[in-house]
């Protein structure tokens, strides 16, 4: 008899963020920057990074380990590991296979699953992977476990700010408080070169900024389009903002997030929704006739429209922005930690409200879907998660250092990249409790983690 799943989804969450950072306003001083370009203008506060002794595999362990343990859950469990990263270790070696080594310790090495790499989006694809196998004929019982891991870091220059690092991983079943509306999604897809990667002997990508940002919110115009054609196919209704309690983007930075919300707004005009009060459509019409590149590129519509959809956005997005703002770009891990963020501000109110997503990585490849919150038992309860997250504590807990030291590191981090035979600081000091760390890399490029031991209080 083939199991039946219902209500698949995001059974548990949880995220890990290098305790270093950086604060942006001194950042803005050091580089010699105008006075709130990067705290203003891209609209960013505070940005992680990984200090000599991480990288994506050790953020991986370390993110990994404290979901099944916080959680309770059995590494036996698992029967699907999927990660989504763009930060390349090995040409060959999936991160996934250096995950393995907490599943072996237990004997079960029955894992399907290996990376998805498409920039910011390999993180959408491997939860779709999880997804679609928990809900297929091919599923087995067992949990999905997604990972999103990624260290974003740019060439000195105006890219560096939009920088960042984090971990996210999300443990896929059956019953879950967090559910995927899966008849609803829209996929735009095309080939552009507004960001990639095709010096592989450097870390740092080729960034077209004007080009990015412009199919950023094309690419969101098709997706919503798409979505909205398939909700109101399956459920015979119009939809709109108003559909949606909540709204999560991918954030490369915040003013970008603020742009989009706002093209969605005037999206809904354009389809004369009739959730468009009569004020907004006054100050919107003299933009209805533009062609879909000219309103692209209008500053006048870009303000208007933002103006208009002001008091939607902080109702809507604003408890989204937290963690994107504290933490930086996070690339695949981005438009999770958002989520995360509505989790942390809202999970006393989220029963029953839908949460629309857009996933985006350049190149180009994007998404939008929707999750529907029906909450659950312990373990698997939107309470239960949010302390397991512990955010705040978190986000306070962290290392503030000065701009000349991140700048050290990231040097240390050039010099690094691809390199063999060299043995780190090792400094595990400002690492939480569990957190895997990087030792060493030997002569044939084999990497080496240890594991900071766990408090006392946890039975270790």
């Amino acid at each position: 008899m083939a199991l039946k799943s219902s209500d698949v989804g995001i059974l548990a969450v949880d995220i890990y963020v290098p305790p270093t950072c950086v604060q942006q306003e001194s950042l803005e001083t050091y580089d010699g920057a105008s006075k709130g370009k990067y705290t203003i203008g891209l609209g960013q506060d505070c940005m992680s990074f990984c200090s000599e002794v991480e990288d994506v595999i050790s953020m991986s362990l370390t993110v990994v380990s404290s979901l099944l343990e916080k959680y309770n859950v059995d590494p036996k469990q698992i029967g699907r590991l999927e990660v989504g990263s763009e930060t390349v270790i090995d040409k060959s070696k999936s991160i996934k296979s250096f995950l393995m080594r907490i599943f072996e310790e237990c004997g079960n090495t029955d894992i399907e699953g290996v990376d998805s790499t498409n920039a910011c989006y390999g993180g959408t694809a491997a939860l779709f992977n999880c997804v679609n196998w928990v809900e297929s004929s091919s599923w087995d019982g067992r949990y999905g476990l997604v990972v999103c891991t990624d260290s974003a870091v740019y060439a000195e220059g105006p890219a560096r700010p939009t920088g960042g690092a984090a971990a996210v991983a999300m443990l896929i079943g059956p019953k879950a408080p967090i559910v995927f509306e899966s008849k609803y999604r829209g996929t735009h897809m095309s080939h552009v070169y507004d960001f990639y990667k095709p010096d592989l002997a450097s870390e740092y990508p080729v960034v077209d900024g004007k080009l990015s940002q412009t199919c950023y919110l094309m690419a969101l115009d098709l997706c919503y389009k798409r979505f909205c054609s398939k909700f109101e196919k399956f459920e015979g209704k119009e939809f709109s903002l108003s559909a949606a309690d909540y709204v999560v983007f991918h954030s490369p930075y915040n003013k970008l997030v603020q742009k989009s919300f706002a093209r969605l707004y005037f999206n809904d005009f354009i389809r004369n929704c009739s959730s468009v009060n009569e004020e907004a459509k006054v100050k919107l019409e003299p933009f209805s006739s533009l062609s879909a590149d000219e309103s692209y590129h209008s500053r006048d519509l870009e303000k208007v429209s933002q103006l208009v959809a002001k008091n939607l956005y902080e109702e809507k997005v604003q408890p989204s922005t937290l963690l994107p703002k504290q933490v930086g770009n996070m690339y695949t891990a981005s438009i999770y930690a958002a989520l995360i963020s509505v989790l942390h501000n809202k999970h006393v109110s989220l029963n029953g409200q839908r949460i629309l997503m857009f996933s985006y990585g350049s190149g180009l490849t994007s998404s939008m879907f929707s999750l529907k919150v029906n909450d659950r038992q312990h373990p698997f309860s939107l309470l239960n998660i949010v302390t397991v997250l512990d955010i705040q504590h978190k986000l306070e807990s962290r290392h503030v250092v000065a701009p000349e030291k991140f700048v050290e590191t990231l040097k240390l981090m050039e010099h690094r990249y691809g390199a063999k035979d060299f043995v780190t600081g090792g400094d595990a000091s400002l690492l939480p409790q569990g957190s895997f760390y990087l030792t060493h890399v030997d002569d044939l490029y084999r990497r080496f983690y240890d594991r900071k031991p766990l408090a006392i209080a946890n039975g270790h």
